[in-house]
């Protein structure tokens, strides 16, 4: 309860007995811990077995031969004991105590034990890569089905390397190395040795260098995106001072590069990446020119005017709406003649050269007629 809601003297009472009691519930608590402590102080040590049952069994067998004994105790005997042959039943019954249970026992237990896994059953092989050359120091790892790691190794300077499988069954084989892409087989181990080699390809590279269309020169700090066929994008990177690029360890396969630098237009090929070494590409980009200008009406810019720019053949390359100040722009135009088309006053259409490079400034006026 509240403390604070109780009357004066209720709540007197029961703070004086939450305290008294507390106190008393601590002041027993450490008298039955010391007494315990001098309890325990009193508690006779009993040592722990170190042999069997069965062990014990015969020691206590009068005449009992302590060879035998030493035998016995020696064995351990798994869980597998417990299921003893009829026959190894049936001969300690008969015979004598003493000597032959502990044989039959000794006998039951040898037969359960499982192999060890170096006593498995090899396998062996050779790790390749590329034109059958050896692969030394590549890693070879032999698992279950259940993903347990049964053995590993490592190849020799040969590429040979060597396994044991615990016993008969289907596993899986694991191979990588540095520089290659890893390798995971399904194997199948009958009582025989296995022989089995491992190919690993290579993993696949991709370079190359960006130059400028119209002079060949290398472009600088352009960006270049790599992705596969469903859009993700497996690399990206800049060029360097030669315009140069290069990924490392990319899937084989068919691939798309694109590259965009400023001051010239974006461009997107496709490439096929080999299964092994570095395919090289070379990617020119075409210089991009870009349009701007203010849209203009008597009383100042007009806003939310229409541009549209069109190429010589009559297509619409672009169509824009100004802004507050009147501006437009069209970017990553080909070199050519184009003509300008505004409206939102009668329409003004007036023709312009664009030249391969840079940005060319191409202002409007428009009016109302006897504006």
């Amino acid at each position: 309860p509240d403390m604070d809601k109780l009357p004066a003297p209720l709540r007197t009472v029961m703070e004086s007995a939450y305290g008294h009691g507390i106190a008393d519930v601590f002041l027993i608590a450490a008298g039955l811990a010391l007494l315990a402590f001098l309890i325990v102080l009193f508690i006779k040590e009993v040592p722990l077995r170190t042999s069997g049952a069965l062990a014990q069994a015969a020691a206590d067998q009068p005449g009992a031969p302590a060879t035998e004994t030493a035998v016995a105790e020696s064995v351990e005997v798994p869980a597998a004991a417990e299921r003893i042959p009829a026959q190894a039943v049936a001969a300690t019954e008969s015979g004598p105590e003493g000597t032959q249970r502990l044989a039959a026992v000794a006998t039951a237990t040898r037969e359960s034990v499982p192999q060890p896994a170096s006593g498995g059953i090899p396998v062996r092989g050779q790790v390749r890569g590329a034109e059958s050359a050896p692969v030394p120091q590549a890693a070879v790892t032999l698992i279950s089905l259940a993903g347990r790691q049964l053995g590993r190794s490592v190849a020799q300077a040969d590429g040979s390397y060597a396994v044991d499988a615990p016993g008969v069954g289907s596993y899986v084989l694991i191979a990588s190395a540095d520089g290659f892409q890893p390798q995971a087989s399904t194997i199948v181990v009958n009582d025989e040795p296995l022989t089995y080699d491992i190919l690993l390809s290579g993993t696949s590279g991709l370079s190359g260098v960006v130059r400028a269309a119209d002079g060949g020169t290398p472009v600088k700090d352009a960006m270049v995106i790599v992705t596969d066929v469903r859009g993700d994008v497996l690399a990206t990177g800049t060029t360097g001072e030669q315009g140069e690029f290069a990924f490392a360890e990319l899937v084989p396969g068919v691939v798309t590069v694109a590259v965009n630098a400023a001051g010239h237009r974006p461009r997107a090929l496709p490439v096929e990446v080999g299964g092994t070494g570095v395919t090289r590409i070379e990617v020119d980009l075409d210089s991009g020119s870009q349009v701007q200008g203010v849209v203009r009406a008597p009383n100042g810019p007009l806003s939310d005017a229409r541009v549209t720019l069109v190429d010589a053949a009559g297509n619409v390359v672009g169509t824009a709406r100004t802004g507050g100040d009147g501006a437009y722009a069209f970017t990553d135009l080909d070199g050519g003649e184009y003509t300008v088309i505004a409206t939102g006053y009668p329409p003004v259409a007036t023709a312009l050269t664009v030249g391969g490079r840079g940005v060319d400034d191409h202002d409007i006026e428009l009016a109302h007629p006897g504006e």
